[in-house]
């Protein structure tokens, strides 16, 4: 039998002994919107034995005492000055909401990703915990310890619905509401009330939980036989748990080189010593499939992602704060899931992008994760066929000495079954042919006909919703694009609307052109609605699923589709970038990649990079059982290093063609970098905005004299988006901690100008 996990919430308040005639009792209180703090308020008596850092509180706010909920961050004796300090309102939560652990990452956070502490607790603590969602409040009544001895020695005078219910009450083994006192006493709630009156019975408020959530029932499995190159990660990160101390393990296994057995086998040990273990992955595709295997090795896992409503959100918090869950999974924000008591965090497919917060706090979940981890003094395994080159860096720079970093190989597939073939097609030859005009080629063609035949399954990925990607005016040249973003409109034929994929605008889509009129505008480009289109004509009685945003809507859709895909009901799996990773098809025997280039070209120093890893995580799809598999990848650029090395399986290839020109433009892994956005509705303001900002910090940076490169500022390769102008300035330099020093002192004096925004990213992945 597992030990017990420690409640979050065990640790008894602390008690204050205070000189009150020199010395007052103040708390620190930090707001999520401006102005953010922190301010000290004065801590009534009546909330000193209660009150502690992570709860949220009220207080009075500015000259008009405007009440408004702050975070709690520190409880101290400070100098009673010559200006008072304004008290608490009230306190807002019976237990904290965060522990101290928490606060201190929070603190970190704000340092590191120049935002305030305010918006980093707000983004720690989900919406429906903060709004008790699945709650409610209710009474509960019980009898007084002096009433019941009245009522013993038999000297309680009254009506016998009365009498009755005040015995079944003080008899009870626990506090009864209301209706539940009224059922055991066959009773009406008018005698109950009128106890209530007369004093005889104690009632008491309590908000309780009330919706429960209903575990399915998975069947448990046995652990599965590991292989030598297994067994060494294991044994490497059961080191690092035994001795208690942080280090970070990256896992560079090749798809389908069994790291989830490996995940698996270590939190086993953890939950061994009564601690619990975080388990992130990117897409929330992969939650379901991740926590089912997870359910049939442990008994108790919770799920933490967007998908979730409030109320479930917030029961499955409270479970883990209450060292009820063994193992948390779940998408980026599940890195801040309340554990009592941590043991290890895992992040599978390490390199993905959507770990990366769009919005303040912009944070990147695997450095927050090193962080906590760090200061819990726990590992941390980060694991990838394809890691990022921050990652791989670190764990190879003079093998990891002194970075905290440690590189665990596992080049082989389980039961060494082959990587797959794979084949790049050349798309230029096939235009120049003009064989085909759609988007499957020819040999792609052959090759899902062959896979069907041999009762295979089918996975094509292109990474562009819609049915046609623009649409354009063959006369006169015109592109049908959004009015507030300086982008083109995506065609959807389901509806047949012209929709924007930045701000969701949508029209009917022209039959003609709107700006000329010429009666033949044409809609170009291929999306994942035009190649289901194309594949159930070309195929009409194969059973299809298309995966992508537009049809994945639905809670429980991404999971119903994989379950069919799964089962064999469904035969082509078509889709973007969320089908690329992780999933674990044995018989899929054809990968088709439909074209290769759709971010291979963009304005984006990650742009070959995200191209490598697409097409790799991709064709690690196939070949996971016993009839092996094959890859065809379409491409107008086969010679591109980053096309070479992922239809190679080659990792190190390609880190060694793409690091050079890294370093030398001073950009990750070998620099940090700082991106400034001002967004405004005038062009002309937000251009002069921009080149105030990139003024100041120019100064700032060469006050400083490190090394350093500044570009811009100039347009953003997306020149509008929602109805904003943008203009962005990119800071690098190896120097990082001095680099955002420099740039906080510029932010914070800079002063609002109405109309225009400004926001500061630190550690970007996307530069449009």
């Amino acid at each position: 039998m597992t030990a017990r996990q420690n409640s979050l919430f065990d640790t008894a308040p602390d008690e204050w002994e205070l000189d009150a005639k020199h010395e007052q009792l103040a708390a620190s209180v930090v707001f999520a919107e401006p102005p953010h703090g922190p301010y000290d308020y004065a801590v009534p008596p009546a909330l000193a034995a209660k009150l502690r850092p992570g709860q949220r509180v009220q207080v009075p706010l500015g000259r008009g005492n405007r009440p408004i909920v702050g975070y709690c961050t520190s409880v101290s004796s400070k100098p009673v000055g010559s200006r008072p300090l304004k008290p608490l309102a009230r306190l807002i939560d019976e237990q904290p909401l965060l522990s101290p652990a928490m606060i201190r990452l929070a603190e970190w956070m704000a340092d590191y990703y120049l935002c305030s502490l305010g918006q980093v607790l707000q983004a720690i603590v989900p919406a429906g915990v903060r709004g008790k969602a699945g709650t409610r409040e209710m009474t509960f009544l019980s009898v007084p310890p002096a009433v019941k001895e009245q009522l013993q020695r038999g000297e309680i005078k009254l009506g016998q619905k009365q009498l009755d219910a005040l015995k079944v009450l003080a008899e009870s083994s626990r506090p009864l509401t209301p209706p539940e006192l009224a059922l055991a006493a066959k009773c009406t709630l008018g005698p109950i009330g009128e106890l209530r009156k007369k004093k005889l019975v104690k009632a008491e408020v309590r908000r309780i939980q009330h919706l429960e959530m209903e575990e399915v029932a998975t069947p448990r499995e046995e652990h599965l036989r590991l292989n030598p190159d297994q067994q060494i990660a294991l044994d490497c990160i059961l080191a690092s748990l035994r001795e208690r101390r942080h280090e970070t393990i990256l896992m560079h296994g090749v798809t389908g080189s069994g790291k989830t057995e490996v995940y698996i086998r270590a939190i086993d040990e953890v939950i061994g010593y009564g601690r619990q273990a975080i388990v992130l992955v990117p897409e929330i595709s992969l939650t379901p499939q991740t926590r089912s295997r997870f359910k049939s090795r442990f008994s108790s896992v919770a799920v933490l992602h967007s998908h979730l409503s409030d109320a479930e959100r917030h029961w499955h918090w409270q479970q883990i704060a209450k060292g009820e869950v063994q193992v948390v999974v779940g998408a980026r924000s599940a890195v801040f899931a309340p554990t009592p008591n941590l043991g290890l965090i895992v992040i599978d497919e390490e390199h993905d992008a959507s770990f990366k917060q769009g919005e303040s706090p912009r944070y990147h979940a695997r450095d927050v994760a090193l962080q906590r981890a760090a200061m819990e003094s726990v590992p941390l395994v980060l694991g990838s066929a394809t890691p990022s080159l921050e990652s791989w860096q670190r764990a190879t720079e003079s093998g990891g000495q002194g970075t905290g970093f440690r590189l665990i190989d596992m080049p082989r597939r389980v039961e060494d079954r082959p990587l797959p073939a794979v084949a790049t097609i050349d798309l230029r030859v096939e235009f120049a042919s003009r064989s085909s005009r759609g988007a499957v080629s020819r040999s792609l063609h052959r090759a899902i006909d062959e896979a069907l035949r041999e009762d295979g399954q089918v996975i094509l990925l292109l990474n562009r919703r819609g049915y046609s990607t623009h649409i354009q005016c063959p006369a006169c040249g015109y592109v049908v694009s959004c009015p507030a973003c300086d982008m083109a409109l995506t065609h959807h034929r389901e509806n047949e609307q012209a929709i924007c994929h930045y701000c969701d605008f949508q029209m009917p889509a022209p039959v003609r052109c709107p700006q000329c009129t010429f009666d033949g505008i044409r809609f170009q480009g291929f999306g994942t609605e035009r190649l289901e289109a194309e594949i159930k004509g070309r195929f009409p009685n194969v059973p299809i699923v298309r995966m992508d945003s537009d049809t994945m809507q639905r809670p429980g859709s991404h999971e119903a589709a994989l379950t069919r895909f799964r089962s064999g009901e469904v035969k082509i799996l078509l889709g973007t970038q969320m089908i690329a990773k992780g999933l674990d098809f044995p018989n899929v025997t054809l990968v088709g990649v439909i074209n290769a280039d759709t971010t291979l070209h963009f304005c984006d120093l990650r742009a070959a990079e995200r191209t490598f890893q697409l097409v790799t995580q991709v064709a690690g799809r196939t070949g996971r059982g016993a009839k092996g598999g094959r890859v065809l990848v379409q491409t107008f650029s086969p010679d591109h290093y980053a096309i070479l090395a992922a239809i190679q399986h080659d990792y190190a290839r390609f880190a060694a063609a793409e690091l050079p020109s890294r370093e030398a433009h001073m950009y990750p892994p070998f620099a940090s970098l700082v991106r400034i956005i001002v967004r405004g509705e005038s062009e002309v303001a937000t251009e002069e905005l921009a080149e105030a900002i990139g003024t100041k910090l120019r100064t700032a940076i060469e006050a400083t004299h490190i090394e350093h490169r500044l570009l811009g500022p100039a347009p953003c390769p997306i020149a509008k988006l929602r109805g904003l102008f943008r203009y962005h300035i990119l800071l690098s330099s190896p120097h990082g901690a001095t680099l955002r020093t420099a740039v906080r002192g510029v932010m914070e004096s800079v002063e609002p100008v109405e109309g225009l925004q400004w926001v500061v990213d630190v550690d970007p992945v996307d530069l449009l």
